[in-house]
């Protein structure tokens, strides 16, 4: 055997011993899942809802055009402090103050009208009184004539003449008492068109009020939307007046936040809350949840979910209120905000990161049971909800493939899926009630991988960290 034959031979012969050793490792590694892992951890929890918005005052109002009017002065610029009763502007009054001196006229001519009323009025009643005691001066001579007369002692022309006297002084009387009511009348009148020019007068002079418009409440001018020279015009029906300005009581400041629909249930009053804004930055201000909305907004119009004509499934929010504590007085209306409400918080209790939790079905638990030859996994741990006979709503029925929430435990090189309990969640961990205990190593990642790990699958633990692009180049 010559010397390159030798060579070949050896060659060959390595080449077999490597693809055996390759195969033979290959075969050990087949279906190993490399995973990265870590243990619970006994440590302070917080639960803490986020949500964005913008800060508002509590108290603010929008001035809006009453009158009708040309803009001749804007007496406060935006910034200024203003109080209640103070002038903010001021429209053209030419026309108006005209209408009111008029009215005014027009009300001394009705009073004069009613004093002159009363005065017939009143002479009207005299002569009345007068006429009552000529025709009981009348009555006793004809009275007294008619006696006379029976008696002969004067003659037929001296009793009709008694007579005449009487039936006079009768019609006088009735024509006394027709002019007293004519002239009680004209004093109604005259009392009634009193009222109705001083009720026009009234009207007139809140025309002429409106034309200077002053502060409704203690604050700030924080927006002014008009200019001297323009026209303002009054709301009518549904629409509303020309929007002047906006004045703000900046005493108490709040954060108004939108929460989604899936962290509402978790908010209530009263509970703490982190606010930031966005021009402060690195600056954080506490407050207190005051109100929590009932009602769903859509995302995408602002509308409330009952204005919606369509039954689309759109994403909702939810109005919550949070009361700023010795709010900066750098703040404006207007500016955006981010709230972290703490919800729950809890002392020394058994966490585990939040990427660390899998669903897995029964089915695919039970096909993994019994090709290891373990015990079927129970549905006993999984996360506790509360008793639906509580508020009045029926038990659901029982699902015929439920998904069970756990974490894979490594256990002889293998992922074992254990059953969790959980509680509140954190920001990046989660409590464990039970199902765990300390020392378990839990499989935390990859993430894809935990997508697809499967119950009883052999793992290799590599906890290296991952490296960069440029330690690889």
């Amino acid at each position: 055997m010559n010397r390159w034959r030798k060579i070949w031979l050896g060659a060959g012969v390595a080449a077999v011993v490597a693809g055996g050793t390759w195969l033979a490792i290959y075969e050990i590694n087949k279906g190993v899942v490399t995973v990265q892992t870590g243990s619970p951890e006994v440590e302070d929890l917080t639960s803490v809802v986020t949500a964005s918005g913008e800060v508002k005052p509590l108290t603010y109002t929008n001035v809006l055009g009453e009158g009708i009017g040309k803009i001749t002065e804007i007496a406060v610029k935006e910034g200024d402090h203003v109080k209640k009763g103070d002038v903010l502007l001021r429209l053209e009054s030419v026309q108006p103050a005209a209408d009111v001196n008029a009215q005014r006229a027009n009300i001394a001519a009705a009073e004069a009208g009613v004093k002159s009323a009363e005065a017939n009025d009143v002479s009207a009643r005299a002569n009345i009184k007068s006429r009552a005691a000529d025709l009981e001066h009348a009555k006793l001579d004809w009275d007294r004539g008619q006696l006379l007369y029976q008696e002969g002692l004067i003659p037929k022309q001296d009793y009709d003449s008694r007579k005449a006297t009487y039936d006079g002084a009768l019609a006088a009387l009735a024509s006394a008492q027709a002019l007293s009511e004519q002239s009680h009348a004209q004093l109604g009148q005259a009392n009634s068109a009193l009222t109705q020019t001083q009720a026009m007068l009234k009207r007139l002079s809140d025309i002429l009020n409106k034309t200077t418009y002053i502060a409704p409440i203690n604050g700030v001018v924080t927006y002014i939307a008009v200019r001297v020279g323009e026209n303002v015009v009054p709301g009518i029906q549904n629409a509303e007046g020309s929007y002047l300005m906006t004045i703000s009581d900046m005493s108490i400041v709040t954060a108004e936040v939108m929460v989604d629909e899936t962290d509402i249930v978790s908010v209530k009053v009263g509970q703490d809350a982190q606010v930031t804004i966005d021009a402060l930055p690195g600056k954080f201000y506490t407050g207190k949840v005051t109100e929590v909305g009932t009602q769903a907004v859509l995302r995408s119009s602002g509308l409330a979910s009952t204005q919606s004509t369509t039954g689309n499934q759109e994403a909702k929010d939810f109005k919550v209120i949070v009361t700023l504590q010795k709010p900066p007085d750098a703040l404006r209306p207007g500016l955006s905000s981010t709230a972290k409400i703490t919800t729950a918080e809890k002392k020394s209790v058994m966490t585990i990161p939040l990427q660390a939790l899998a669903m897995r079905t029964k089915k695919d638990l039970d096909e993994a049971a019994k090709q290891s030859g373990h015990a079927s996994v129970t549905l006993a741990a999984s996360r506790p909800s509360a008793d639906p006979s509580a508020d009045g709503a029926a038990a659901p029925p029982p699902e015929k493939n439920p998904e069970i929430q756990g974490v894979f435990v490594v256990r002889n090189k293998r992922a074992q899926f254990v059953p969790v309990a959980t509680g509140i969640i954190g920001v990046t961990d989660i409590e464990v009630l039970s199902g765990l205990k300390e020392g378990d190593q839990i499989i935390t990642g990859s993430y894809k991988t935990l997508r697809t790990l499967k119950p009883d699958a052999r793992v290799k633990v590599d906890n290296a960290a991952p490296k960069s692009p440029e330690d690889t180049n």
